[in-house]
């Protein structure tokens, strides 16, 4: 097998992109492999795409770095959009791609490198995210991660979040407790995890643990959830810069929690898999 990847980052969150004209899909041991930071190429997941599709312009798999697939990424979806730039299928126009966690709307902004998306409305619904329990807006819960009482917020924008709010945020306590919340009981699909501090009204900070991909240094669908929480909550306006260990991105969030953001990518190159039996 040999596959040639598009390699991506967006705040430090990387990607490769695989065209299925390019190769076929790895399967998850393949994605796990190609993936791995030391014995692989490394990256945190793989898009795949453009793929046909009835419902928007485009279609995107996103597969994560342990070969599950994930409904919905805001920085995978940034970086598929300047792919498709740089290959010359979209211009500066609006355009529709569709994910596992519904459809959204893009555009490249010159320079081709800050590009916007429309990434869809964000509910707290336990039915919907899912949570456990009954049906319910799951805000302020606590349940026990490891023996020690953690209070939550959850919410969706296509695929599950878990925010925790504190007043200092750090990547030590993201690397402890993240995999313990991912993991939860009460998160049937495991939930990505945020560990939010808020600045003041029109500033956050976050510290990640991504589903399926671990520590990360930044999430576009991660500061989507995590913002709305805090909007939600009463503590910040609807314009907000969110601060992630990788760099910045901005949102706009409406009164319906419907999110639009705005950031950068990057093209770092190609690289070219060819596995050892």
């Amino acid at each position: 097998m040999r596959l040639v990847f598009q390699k991506y980052h967006a705040l430090g969150n990387d990607y490769f992109v695989l065209d299925p004209v390019a190769g076929e899909l790895p399967d998850a041991a393949g994605i796990e492999a190609v993936c791995h930071r030391n014995y692989g190429l490394g990256s945190d997941g793989i898009l795949y795409g453009p793929l046909p599709s009835e419902k928007a312009d485009f279609r995107l798999r996103i597969l994560n770095p342990d070969g599950s697939e994930a409904e919905k990424s805001g920085n995978g979806l940034r970086i598929f959009c300047r792919f498709l730039h740089d290959r010359g299928e979209v211009g500066n126009e609006s355009f529709t791609i569709e994910t596992l966690g519904g459809v959204v709307s893009a555009r490249v902004d010159d320079p081709a490198d800050e590009i916007e998306v429309e990434m869809g409305k964000v509910s707290f619904s336990s039915e919907v995210i899912p949570v456990e329990g009954s049906a319910r807006e799951v805000l302020q819960e606590t349940l026990d991660a490891g023996g020690e009482p953690v209070e939550f917020s959850a919410a969706t924008i296509g695929n599950p979040h878990c925010v925790v709010l504190r007043e200092k945020v750090s990547e030590e306590e993201a690397r402890r407790l993240g995999p313990l919340l991912e993991n939860h009981s009460l998160f049937p699909n495991r939930t990505n995890v945020q560990f939010l501090e808020v600045i003041d009204r029109n500033n956050i900070r976050l510290e990640i643990w991504e589903r399926g991909a671990g520590y990360t240094l930044a999430s576009g669908s991660s500061s989507s959830a995590a913002a709305s929480v805090a909007r939600k909550l009463g503590l910040i306006d609807s314009e907000v810069t969110v601060h992630m260990p990788g760099g910045r991105l901005g949102l706009f969030i409406d009164d319906q929690f419907s999110v639009r953001m705005t950031g950068p990518v990057r093209r770092i190159g190609e690289l070219t898999w060819v596995p050892e039996d």
